[in-house]
């Protein structure tokens, strides 16, 4: 009995041990497997490291990072400016240089240079010619008279600049001078027929009489004058009043003089007998209006140094721009590879 029950708590406890080799190395492997689980797992010490330190990290660095994204756009926009000023400042100057201000002084002169004073009679004569002062009309010539005249004058006989066919000839006579006392010439002319449907004689100002005189082709020298200056005409049976202005035009180099001109025509009363009446005459005075002379000069209102101020300071800062966009980007690369530096640095304190 004693036998029977020590050979089955022998049995026992040599099963529980029976299972021994298998038994131990079946608990070997669920320990190995809890402990990996354990080391696996993390501790809610480290959870709670974490969760603290790395969104404190990204969001330092995002916050640089946009800062820094925002600053490069600022500047490129400032530089897109930059460009747009130094393009509208370039255009405004050729504007400016190809489109000049016109600005009108008035100079006053105690006298005039003496201008030439062209007349076309065609068949019409010269009855008279006479410098008077202060608004003093000599008195009329009969036309049977012989010629009264205290002016002097050249007789010039050219062809017509536009048709060599044409043949012109030309009375120029010495124009008035001196404006403070209102001197004026007086011209009268006899017509006793005309072929022409118009009853009138043509006349041309130029600017010195003296350049005529001088001339050694006077022939040319009128054939220029007729294609530079404008042509006139007074008519018949009326006494024309012209009062000249002078106007002087420089700009690009050059320089012109035109004649302006305002004209009174009164009406002559004939008071001839019947048969002297068909002689036509012609009754012209040529007068300064004012002692003012007319200059319209061409200003260039485009200033260089100006604009070579404002492109210099937009170069200085377009590359100013260009350093800071590349410092940005070298801080932005260097903010990047120290946020990796740390999180590569977590994460081995963390394996």
């Amino acid at each position: 009995m004693l036998r029977r029950d020590a050979s089955r708590s022998y049995q026992e406890f040599n099963g529980e041990d029976g299972a021994g080799p298998l038994g131990s190395h079946q608990n070997n492997e669920v320990s190995e497997v809890e402990r990996d689980q354990v080391s696996c797992d993390p501790s809610p010490d480290e959870d709670v490291v974490d969760n603290n330190l790395m969104p404190i990290g990204f969001n330092k660095a995002c916050v640089k990072n946009v800062f820094t994204a925002i600053l490069v756009l600022i500047y490129l926009l400032l530089t897109t400016v930059a460009v747009f000023l130094a393009y509208q400042t370039i255009s405004d100057f050729m504007e400016k240089l190809n489109h000049p201000v016109m600005s009108v002084s008035y100079k006053e002169v105690e006298e005039f240079t003496a201008p030439g004073i062209a007349l076309y009679p065609g068949k019409a004569r010269l009855l008279s010619c006479m410098h008077r002062y202060h608004d003093d009309i000599p008195p009329l010539v009969a036309s049977d008279r012989s010629v009264e005249r205290n002016c002097i004058k050249e007789d010039v006989i050219y062809h017509g600049p536009y048709s060599n066919q044409t043949q012109k000839r030309a009375i120029v006579v010495r124009g008035p001078t001196d404006v403070r006392n209102r001197e004026l010439i007086f011209l009268q002319f006899s017509r006793n027929e005309t072929e022409e449907d118009f009853s009138a004689i043509s006349y041309m100002i130029f600017a010195k009489f003296s350049d005529m005189l001088e001339s050694s082709d006077k022939a040319a020298f009128m054939m220029d004058c007729e294609r530079n200056y404008s042509m006139w005409t007074f008519s018949g049976g009326f006494r024309t009043w012209v009062k000249m202005s002078l106007v002087k035009t420089s700009g690009r180099g050059n320089e012109s003089v035109e004649f302006r001109q305002e004209s009174n025509v009164v009406k002559y009363i004939d008071k001839r007998p019947p048969q002297e009446q068909a002689n036509e005459l012609f009754f012209v005075v040529f007068q300064w209006r004012d002692p003012f002379i007319q200059q319209v000069k061409d200003i260039v209102t485009a200033n260089p140094w100006n604009t070579i101020a404002i492109l210099c300071g937009v170069f200085m800062a377009l590359f100013k721009a260009a350093d800071f966009a590349k410092l940005s980007i070298k801080w932005m690369i260097k903010i990047r590879k120290r946020h990796l530096r740390a999180k590569m640095r977590e994460l081995n304190q963390i394996s």
